[in-house]
């Protein structure tokens, strides 16, 4: 083996496409080494509280390898995933380059530190943010010390989007980031293009009980107290009598707020409400069809936000708060949506009212797909190719770093 190696936790839906493209694309033999399968083989996800396994292709086009099994007794969640066995992978693989795709969890740093130890160059590409969380100053110091050790040991660096070049360039690595490798989906699960819409909207509206007049409102995610479906629920019922009367919320997701929020829709005044679940991929853009306005509430932890590239993927304008990473790259005001403050009932209401008249024009679908044109599949692959051929080609790959 050669090339390059990414060292992962498990095989990740957003991220597998890319390392199969790096390869593909660009002629990188490219390996991933995952902690374990458990995403491949079924787990729980405790904030969708529900236990799934990934519908789509992880594997194929790249050669994986794996360091746990589940059904040998391996790591069955992210937090137990442990890096025993990796040092000898690495030194077995003749590869040229790591690549690391975070710091948390604490396998993410295992895995950087490992990687350093056999002399391999470190290129890292994670969803890197300073606003996607609040920190007194003692935390935000100390965070600020780690990650400027930890990429001074880095040979590239590589920014998802707007907020994570700003948060390298805030610590001081200006020319050290100038690889664009951006967070991404792949749509080829997906039908996304208008002829699958009009074969598809229609039929999907009246399975949920929504009328062709209806605005359906929908929200895909965690229904968990983080991502805010409470907040966006609060917000419909304020919205002006005439738009209330005529919205309806899509909720596409499982966890602990469900039952909660479908009681509170039924009280007075009832808001009409279809709760269709947790969905794999394959079975998502239905929904998105369905729907008119995709809103992404979040109140904190939101580093990006791969579910607004989806929507905007099918054309569906959207509506994200500033707590959600995406909004500098992918949210432009009055033409692919809207973004509103955090945490704030009156101000998400404020905001689905601004984006009103985005609903059902075509033109703002042709805009929705042309913004996220530009976050796709071949373009992190080729910064991750560009940052993977500098690095290899640097004198001693870059040891004095």
């Amino acid at each position: 083996m050669s090339g390059l190696v990414v060292i992962e936790t498990h095989p990740i839906q957003y991220h597998a496409p890319v390392w199969r493209a790096v390869q593909q694309e660009h002629g990188i033999p490219m390996t991933a080494v995952y902690g374990s399968d458990f995403s491949v083989a079924g787990y729980r996800d405790p904030e969708f509280e529900t236990t799934f396994r990934w519908d789509t292709d992880l594997l194929s086009g790249y050669a994986p390898k794996f360091l746990s099994r589940v059904a040998e007794g391996g790591a069955a969640d992210a937090e137990s995933v442990t890096t025993c066995g990796l040092a000898a992978v690495l030194k077995a693989g003749g590869f040229r380059a790591a690549l690391s795709v975070g710091y948390s969890p604490r396998f993410h740093m295992q895995a950087f530190r490992c990687a350093q130890r056999t002399g391999l160059p470190v290129l890292f590409r994670g969803e890197t943010t300073d606003h996607a969380r609040s920190r007194g100053w003692l935390k935000r110091t100390a965070r600020d010390v780690a990650l400027r050790w930890v990429y001074s040991r880095c040979s590239a660096l590589l920014h998802v989007g707007r907020h994570s070049r700003a948060h390298f360039r805030r610590l001081g690595f200006a020319g050290r980031d100038d690889f664009f490798s951006p967070y991404c989906v792949d749509p080829t699960p997906f039908r996304t293009d208008e002829g699958a819409r009009a074969e598809l909207r229609a039929v999907t509206r009246r399975a949920l009980g929504f009328s062709e007049t209806q605005r359906v409102i929908m929200f895909c995610g965690k229904l968990s107290p983080r991502k805010g479906p409470d907040l966006l629920l609060a917000a419909i019922r304020r919205l002006p009598e005439a738009q209330r009367a005529a919205g309806a919320l899509l909720l596409v997701g499982d966890g602990e707020l469900r039952g909660d929020l479908l009681a509170s829709a039924a009280q007075a005044p009832a808001v009409p409400v279809n709760c269709v679940g947790f969905q794999p991929q394959g079975a998502l853009s239905q929904y998105y069809h369905a729907a008119d306005l995709f809103v992404l509430p979040s109140r904190t932890g939101e580093t990006w936000g791969l579910v607004v590239n989806e929507a905007l993927h099918h054309g569906v304008p959207v509506v994200v708060t500033e707590a959600v990473g995406c909004a500098p790259d992918l949210v432009e005001r009055g033409r692919t949506g809207e973004v509103c403050a955090a945490d704030s009932v009156d101000a998400l209401a404020a905001t689905i009212q601004s984006a009103w008249p985005l609903m059902g024009e075509a033109a703002i679908r042709a805009g929705c797909r042309e913004r996220v044109a530009g976050y796709s599949i071949s373009r992190a692959a080729a910064g991750i190719a560009a940052a993977y051929r500098q690095v290899v080609a640097a004198p001693a790959h870059g040891a004095d770093r």
